[in-house]
């Protein structure tokens, strides 16, 4: 297959999903989002196991910022501005950290803005290293602020239709429930500069699998009263974040014949 046609099977696959998801009407804040199954405080700290598991992002997150900015790093990319990504993507990461502990010690609207901001800002820095290692560098390059304001854009449009009583959820679910698909998709079509693309693809099966913990919140929560769907969400979703610095460790560029 040609580097055109994927290319066009891409942006097709995009614009079809995109306008298939903009068709849908408005999709507003369910009230039911803020209501989480586990609301125990504990030292002052309200909502104590969902706000003081989010460390593990931050943990992940610095790790991450350590190994993609020390100079030694750039062994492990074929290009030194392949880190760029890959930085705003583990910024995202250990921003989460406090975003989402901050949403969780009051969950509302408005302190759930700054649990999505830094979420996007990982969401759009992965997509746009992907665009860079499997498809074109300067491509991935140039997509990475435009991506970044797509992303940061969504959630604040998002809040502002709140405000005004009309939220509209639709780009944000596009940044996030999106980019799930469209990394395997630009891994099936386009060839691999590197070894271990496998691990990219556990890190998303397992960042699926915090989710469903996260729908799963109360069911989870109910079977014993000790933890919840959505604390166990914030434990399991960060791994995903170690398995991808894992790979970045571990692989090597793929030999060209």
């Amino acid at each position: 297959m040609s580097f055109r046609a994927r290319i066009s099977i891409l942006l097709g696959t995009t614009l079809a999903v995109g306008a298939g998801l903009f068709l849908l009407p408005r999709i507003p804040q369910d009230p039911a989002y803020h209501r989480f199954a586990d609301t125990r405080g504990w030292l002052g700290v309200p909502n104590f196991l969902n706000v003081v598991s989010n460390l593990p992002f931050l943990l992940v997150g610095v790790a991450g910022l350590r190994f993609t900015l020390e100079k030694e790093s750039r062994d492990h990319f074929v290009a030194p501005q392949e880190r760029w990504p890959w930085t705003a993507f583990y910024l995202g990461i250990a921003l989460t950290c406090f975003g989402s502990a901050y949403y969780h010690s009051a969950p509302a609207n408005a302190p759930l803005v700054w649990d999505r901001l830094p979420m996007a800002v990982g969401f759009m820095g992965v997509l746009a290293a992907i665009i860079a290692e499997r498809i074109d560098l300067s491509a991935g390059l140039i997509a990475l602020p435009v991506l970044m304001a797509v992303g940061l854009f969504s959630v604040l449009q998002w809040y502002a239709g709140e405000l005004r009583g009309e939220g509209d959820l639709r780009l944000y679910v596009m940044v996030q429930f999106y980019t799930l698909l469209v990394v395997p998709l630009i891994m099936a079509l386009f060839p691999p500069r590197y070894t271990h693309g496998a691990d990219l693809l556990a890190a998303v099966g397992i960042y699926v699998v915090a989710k469903l913990l996260e729908v799963s919140d109360g069911f989870i929560f109910r079977l014993g009263h000790v933890v919840s769907g959505h604390t166990l969400k914030h434990l399991i979703a960060p791994l995903a974040g170690y398995w991808i610095l894992r790979m970045l460790a571990r692989r090597q560029p793929v030999a060209v014949a």
